[in-house]
């Protein structure tokens, strides 16, 4: 990726006040707003442009309180989203605004092309359409600083119409006495429906789209001076401003004209104006400005996706020219635009433009109620925001989604979550933190001092969490997939490096890797390094400070390669582990057979004579089963239990056990095998198995270890219960 050459160059004024007013006093206020007030009344329309404003401005405290506690890079809200919840939820939401936001530039130039041809009527529209894109392009490829002058000349243009309204009031344009003027409206329709009625949440519904826009300033953010001042003030500003222009245009239009003028004519605001041309102009301004800031927000949001990797050919569109503008980004802008043109009419899709500008509305305020929940220190926001404030945000957001449009806004929700799954299928990396590593470590710590008050034992809710020591990490290599075999789906693996001081680093290094490796097989791993020389003092002093964790081990995994080195010290940790109640397994793998086929699974049981019965404690046997059906699930294999008596009345008792073992453990795909034998001679003709298991005496005997992986011909298992598992759990 080139190196990024970001212009911080705008101010408040021009870099949020301006495209943001602009884009909320648009076409709407122009050409709509005396519909709406001949529909719903002074009052009415009051209440909706009140309530429309309340929706945006709570989500705008919601993105100030926010962009005041992160450092935000390009792309607005996307960068807001993505830094906070992840990049999968970022792209999500960002992909289809992006999309959006270009199918508004489209809608913006067919509203620019109506007020054109209602002075030339004309004039080829597609002419006019085509024109006016390349002009629009022209100058936002150039660069967003000639974008932010060409809006101070229509800001211009547009308080001028402000004055030509002011002017007319002045000079007696508002004739209505309050007995003509329409109070409470009686919602007519209009002339599209033959003016067979309508009511005051379809008025709304038409008239909401004129409140949305509060993110053009912000789309900026990569390109401003001090992002964090400015949005917020921008932003506010811009809101406040502009309500105030619609509260009192409406009045002047109330007060100005017949209820049946205001429903019948679209333009009554230019024919009542002061100034009609100016008026005219004011309209020209409001589209042509509203799709040059969608143009360069638009291509900002792409640029930030691609400087992510959330897109293909992301380096390509996260690229900059030496001057710092997106060139890449543009064009592709640039040919999505002009391909949605030549689609004609846009009214199908045009509800999908305001859906997508509530669900990052709504998504804006999770931020803020996620964070101001999680009371983390790292939330200390320069611009607070009273709790309530976002939870107006999210469901005045929500239900004024399902206001407009409930059919639209479903859709909308599902093309969300279909971005989301296959962006969670790439794996992005984040380059930065965000707040579900705060969100997850509070659901933990929750979770935690919730287990913690329960003082029974969690036989029920038993996963294998190993602690494998590792002098040597090439080691593992022999024994990796076994691991993973045991652990997964829900268990874990704690890698505990062991080494000198001066190989720490290293093992270190190695051992990090290989955590990463089990991480990319969905087992959750971590890892250690301990300094020591003394192999068992590192384990056991391991053992017991993990004691005081949450996900604490419960199996000590030991590999009998190890044992030539360290045959003392397996013995101090197998005594520890049992003072610590913890399991032990010890892997003895046979040096040709390794795990042959993994088919099969034997699971020895000693000759319980005379004892052979079912009882909830069944001996040193529950960690034995419980690792064989972990391994059966995951090769796809079967169980045989094995044992040996002496006798045939030993054998009935033993298989009356097995098959009630079976049935009450809930093991499906078991087999019974009873030898009346002995256990030495046997073992040389043993069942064959891909894997033997066999329990492990209190006091092992290593060379009866060798013995069996000789005999059996097989990798064996010897392992001790903590005494804390329970196979009928």
């Amino acid at each position: 990726m080139d190196k990024t050459h970001t212009l911080k160059k705008f101010g408040t004024f021009g870099g949020v006040f301006t495209p943001t007013l602009l884009t909320i006093i648009g076409v709407i206020m122009y050409l709509r707003l005396g519909w709406v007030v001949g529909n719903a009344g002074l009052l009415g329309a009051w209440l909706i442009i009140i309530i429309s404003f309340l929706i945006t401005l709570t989500t705008a405290l919601s993105m100030s309180s926010i962009t005041t506690n992160i450092k935000i890079g390009a792309g607005g809200a996307y960068a807001i989203i993505s830094q906070s919840l992840g990049l999968e939820i970022g792209g999500s939401l960002g992909i289809p605004r992006y999309v959006s936001q270009a199918l508004a530039v489209t809608m913006y130039i067919f509203g620019f092309r109506e007020g054109w041809l209602s002075i030339f009527p004309t004039h080829p529209t597609f002419l006019v359409d085509v024109t006016v894109f390349i002009v629009l392009y022209a100058i936002a490829y150039k660069s967003a600083d000639l974008a932010i002058r060409t809006q101070y000349l229509i800001m211009s243009i547009i308080f001028a119409s402000l004055v030509g309204m002011a002017l007319a009031a002045y000079y007696g344009s508002m004739q209505n006495s309050i007995n003509d003027t329409l109070i409470w409206g009686n919602f007519a329709g209009s002339i599209e429906n033959n003016f067979s009625g309508s009511n005051f949440w379809i008025v709304f519904a038409v008239f909401f789209p004129a409140a949305t826009g509060i993110m053009a300033g912000a789309n900026m953010s990569g390109e401003l001076k001090n992002p964090k001042k400015s949005i917020p003030v921008g932003t506010l500003s811009a809101i406040g401003v502009s309500f105030v222009v619609y509260m009192a245009v409406a009045f002047w239009l109330a007060k100005s004209a017949s209820t049946e003028e205001l429903l019948t004519n679209y333009n009554i605001l230019i024919d009542k104006s002061f100034s009609p041309p100016m008026a005219i102009a004011g309209v020209l301004g409001a589209t042509f400005s509203s799709a040059l800031a969608s143009m360069v927000g638009s291509s900002r949001i792409l640029y930030a996706m691609g400087r992510h990797h959330v897109l293909p050919a992301g380096p390509w569109l996260g690229r900059t020219d030496k001057m710092g503008q997106p060139r890449n980004s543009m064009i592709v802008t640039g040919t999505l635009v002009f391909l949605t043109m030549l689609l004609r009419d846009l009214n199908a899709v045009a509800p999908l433009v305001t859906m997508f500008f509530l669900i990052t509305y709504a998504m804006l305020n999770v931020v803020v109620i996620i964070e101001q929940n999680l009371g983390l220190i790292s939330f200390r926001p320069m611009f607070r925001v009273l709790k309530w404030v976002p939870w107006l945000g999210l469901v005045s957001s929500v239900v004024a989604m399902f206001i407009i449009n409930s059919t639209i806004s479903l859709v909308s929700f599902a093309l969300v979550f279909l971005v989301y799954a296959v962006l969670l299928q790439r794996k992005l990396t984040t380059p930065f933190d965000d707040v579900r590593s705060g969100f997850f470590v509070s659901v933990a710590e929750w979770a935690a001092k919730r287990s913690a008050r329960l003082t029974q034992r969690q036989e029920r809710s038993w996963k294998p969490n190993l602690l494998v020591p590792i002098r040597h990490p090439d080691t593992i290599k022999s024994y990796f997939s076994f691991l993973k075999n045991v652990a997964y789906p829900q268990g874990s693996i704690k890698l505990l490096g062991l080494g000198s001081k001066e190989k720490c680093p290293e093992l270190g290094d190695s051992i990090s890797k290989l955590s990463d490796e089990y991480k990319d097989s969905n087992v959750f791993s971590s890892w250690a390094v301990i300094r020591t020389e003394d192999y068992s003092q590192g384990v056991n002093f391991a053992n017991q400070a993990y004691r005081g964790s949450f996900i604490k081990p419960n199996i000590t995994f030991l590999n009998r390669m190890d044992l030539n080195e360290h045959s003392v010290d397996f013995s101090e940790i197998i005594n520890e582990a049992a003072r610590l109640q913890l399991g032990v397994l010890i892997y003895a793998q046979h040096p040709d057979a390794g795990m042959r086929k993994r088919q099969v699974i034997n699971v020895w049981i000693r000759n319980r004579a005379p004892e052979w019965k079912i009882s909830w404690d069944i001996g040193n046997l529950d960690l034995s089963i419980l690792v064989a059906y972990k391994l059966k699930r995951n090769w796809g294999a079967k169980i045989r239990l094995v044992t040996v008596v002496d006798n045939e009345e030993q054998k009935a008792q033993a298989h009356h056990f097995m098959t009630e073992l079976i049935d009450h453990a809930r093991l499906p795909k078991t087999e019974i095998s009873i030898y009346i034998n002995n256990f030495n001679e046997l073992i040389k003709n043993a069942p064959e198995a891909d894997l033997n298991i066999f329990g492990l005496e209190p006091h092992p005997n290593f060379k009866f270890m060798d013995k069996m992986v000789e005999e059996t011909h097989t990798t064996c298992l010897f392992i001790r219960d903590s005494g804390l598992e329970n196979i009928f759990a």
